[in-house]
């Protein structure tokens, strides 16, 4: 699913809202998840899943066009682990 797709559903599905209400509200959401991953936070979204950042440790890499070492500063990335009723739902769903 898209973003587009999303507000248009959140906007076919609530007539009080316009689209333009609806991206509002997908926007603020979105916005108050990154900034809270920013500060280190941690998001969880019960039976969904939750958001976390972790650091990823500077290495050496390999540029695999020419073989050569590279080296990999250090960084953040972003790492979700689904919720047990959302695992479940899934399964159910392709079973």
């Amino acid at each position: 699913m898209l973003r587009t797709e999303l507000v248009a559903k959140l906007a076919a599905e609530n007539p009080n809202l316009t689209r333009s209400d609806a991206e509002k509200v997908v926007s603020t959401i979105f916005d108050a998840i990154v900034r809270h991953l920013e500060e280190g936070g941690r998001v969880e979204f019960r039976g969904f899943g939750a958001f976390s950042v972790r650091k990823r440790d500077p290495r050496k890499g390999r540029n695999p066009r020419t073989g050569d070492a590279v080296d990999v500063d250090e960084k953040s990335v972003v790492f979700f682990r689904a919720g047990k009723k959302l695992c479940d739902r899934v399964n159910a769903a392709t079973a």
